[in-house]
C-alpha cells in the first residue's frame, strides 16, 4: 500500500486528514502529517520529515502533498525527496485530492495514483455557478 505525508502550514494537513478519513474511513496506518509553523525551527521541521519518509518509505512508494508551491512546507520536502526512488510530490493538495488518495492508495501503483490524485484535484475546483448555470442550461 502506498503511504502519505501531508506537510502543510500549521495544522491544515491534520484537518484534511480528518476530513477525508470521515468521508472514505479511517486510514489505520501509513499516513503522516508534518506540520509547519513559526514555533518550530527549520531543522526541527526537517527532523520530522526526515523522520516520517524513514518510517514510510517502503516497496509501494510514498506520496507527499503539500498546500502550495513554492510555500515553506513544500521548499522544505522536496530537496528530501528529488532524488528519491518511489517518492513523488504533489502540491496544492484538497479534500478531493485526499479521499481519492484514500481510495485507491492499495489498488493503484505510484504512478498512476499521482496521475489520478493530480486529475482529481483540478477537478474538483469549479465556478459552481456556472457549472449550475451550464447544467439547467443542458435541461431546456
Amino acid at each position: 500500500m502506498i503511504n502519505f505525508i501531508v506537510v502543510t502550514h500549521g495544522e491544515f494537513g491534520a484537518y484534511l486528514v480528518e476530513a477525508a478519513e470521515g468521508i472514505v474511513g479511517r486510514q489505520a496506518q501509513g499516513v503522516r502529517v508534518v506540520a509547519t509553523s513559526s514555533r518550530l525551527s527549520v531543522p526541527e521541521i526537517r527532523a520530522k520529515l526526515q523522520r516520517a519518509l524513514r518510517e514510510l518509505s517502503g516497496p509501494d512508494g510514498v506520496v507527499l502533498f503539500t498546500d502550495m508551491p513554492g510555500g515553506t512546507p513544500n521548499n522544505l520536502a522536496f530537496p528530501m525527496i528529488k532524488d528519491a526512488r518511489d517518492v513523488e510530490m504533489v502540491s496544492g493538495v484538497n479534500l478531493y485530492m485526499m479521499v481519492s488518495a484514500f481510495s485507491h492508495r492499495a489498488t493503484l501503483p505510484l504512478p498512476r495514483l499521482v496521475e489520478k490524485i493530480v486529475a482529481d484535484g483540478q477537478k474538483s475546483i469549479r465556478d459552481i455557478r456556472q457549472m449550475y448555470m451550464l447544467a439547467a442550461a443542458g435541461e431546456r
